[in-house]
């Protein structure tokens, strides 16, 4: 629950908002874009990270608008998980995204929340990763378009849409979610890969403090003229460090799983 003294901000366009977030932070109202708040609300519970007013992008068009055409997909960053399950245009996107908490909670959780949120899961940005998609990010000097896999937000910038190519949404896709037991909690590790070319595209969440996609992981594993195995050992060798030793699992169990994910990804896309 956020305290009463936290100030609501409703601004109708994109310029009014990254102007508004600039203008309370030098006022020290420590203002935070809202657009599901639920991330917002879990932190404030814990009393790790309290803003002094937020300002709510939910009534920007661009950041609600869900565009299918037959070149791209674009997803206004405002949009909810369970609309973007319901519109299923992009399968891979469904399948991850599902595993997010409960229903009712993707039912305020957005996609351009979880993409940018501080709990370092965000393991719905992993289908964007394996996409190549685009993000659109607006800030004081306008609007600009960052590969995802460059995206560094900055403070006071706001995350706008992310745009994918349509030759993306319906490739061939594998998605596991591994949990340390049962079917509740945080996820041990999200892996999801697709194939494209001839090639297998991999990405991960949960494995480091941040989601990532590994070309020289991918490098090794599609090394097909050698052993599966022998594959596996050398992509391993290019994990980015650190590798997280928690209390949903150790760094040597957490590998022991990936291991065993690659072996099922490889055996079931090589196929394909």
């Amino acid at each position: 629950m956020l305290p009463a003294y936290v100030e609501y901000h409703r601004p109708a366009s994109l310029e009014e908002a990254v102007e508004m977030f600039q203008n309370l932070k030098q006022a020290n109202k420590e203002p935070m874009y809202w657009s599901g708040g639920t991330e917002i609300l879990t932190l404030g519970r814990l009393n790790i990270d309290t803003p002094g007013s937020v300002i709510d992008i939910k009534n920007i068009t661009e950041t609600m608008a869900l565009e299918k055409t037959s070149q791209f997909l674009s997803i206004g960053a405002a949009v909810p998980l369970s609309v973007l399950e319901d519109d299923n245009s992009f399968p891979l996107l469904t399948e991850v995204s599902s595993g997010v908490a409960d229903l009712t909670a993707r039912n305020k959780i957005t996609i351009g929340g979880n993409i940018c949120g501080k709990i370092f899961y965000r393991e719905a940005i992993l289908p964007f990763l394996l996409a190549d998609s685009h993000v659109l990010v607006a800030d004081l000097q306008g609007m600009k378009e960052v590969p995802i896999n460059e995206l560094k937000m900055e403070e006071g910038q706001l995350l706008v849409s992310i745009q994918t190519d349509a030759s993306f949404l319906h490739l061939p896709f594998i998605a596991r979610k591994i949990r340390k037991q049962w079917e509740t909690g945080y996820p041990l590790i999200t892996a999801a890969a697709v194939k494209t070319e001839g090639q297998i595209r991999l990405a991960f969440s949960g494995l480091c403090p941040f989601p990532f996609r590994s070309s020289a992981m991918e490098n090794e594993l599609n090394k097909s003229e050698l052993p599966i195995e022998n594959r596996i050992e050398r992509a391993l060798e290019h994990v980015p460090e650190p590798i997280l030793d928690d209390i949903e699992g150790s760094r040597e169990y957490r590998l022991f799983v990936l291991r065993n994910l690659l072996l099922d990804f490889l055996t079931e896309l090589e196929g394909v």
